[in-house]
């Protein structure tokens, strides 16, 4: 998944990495790959923060994503990420990630909200997103956190028909490690 998304960022960089006199031909991958790292360092850090419902109402396309505080905390990491890797101007960095990054999430949200393009399902932007690529995530299903939204609200009993054993539950199967113990954590697991 994170190698869809990827292309996703090559995709709609062009004119803003690729086409930038401001960033050099040999750094142009690896600021697209800065901009991946933010990405997927901005989800796991509001998920860390335990900001799981903001993560949810973003990703399942109920919130305008220019509006989002979850992609604003995500742009603010990768605006600081482009200037310190590269020396590129607060300007150009703004001007790169504004370009690039609402265009790249709103692709994302539409591509897993769209039934009829298989491309990307929720269990494996969830997956990659929050847990990482091949990262342990408890064998919780992520899909089936769609459903838990088809109300348009995420409450605690939407969290606890989510996956108990993913905050805490169901102590005896529980393995250690990875995202269940984490978000666990947040929601009072052991």
């Amino acid at each position: 998944m994170l190698d869809q998304l990827l292309d996703i960022i090559k995709n709609h960089s062009q004119d803003a990495v690729v086409n930038n006199p401001a960033v050099p031909n040999q750094d142009n991958e690896a600021v697209q790959s800065t901009l991946l790292t933010s990405i997927v360092q901005g989800f796991q850090g509001e998920a860390a923060k335990g900001n799981i419902s903001g993560i949810m109402e973003l990703l399942s396309g109920k919130q305008d994503v220019n509006q989002s505080p979850v992609v604003s905390g995500i742009s603010q990491n990768a605006i600081g990420s482009l200037m310190d890797k590269f020396g590129i101007s607060g300007a150009t960095a703004q001007s790169i990630v504004g370009a690039v990054l609402p265009i790249v999430l709103k692709t994302v949200i539409s591509k897993m909200n769209n039934s009829g393009d298989s491309s990307m399902d929720a269990n494996s932007v969830l997956g990659s997103l929050l847990a990482g690529s091949g990262a342990n995530t408890g064998g919780f299903d992520f899909s089936q956190v769609t459903s838990a939204l088809a109300d348009g609200k995420l409450d605690m009993n939407d969290l606890k028909n989510i996956g108990g054993s993913l905050f805490g539950g169901n102590k005896k199967e529980h393995k250690e490690g990875g995202l269940g113990d984490m978000l666990g954590g947040l929601f009072g697991g052991k």
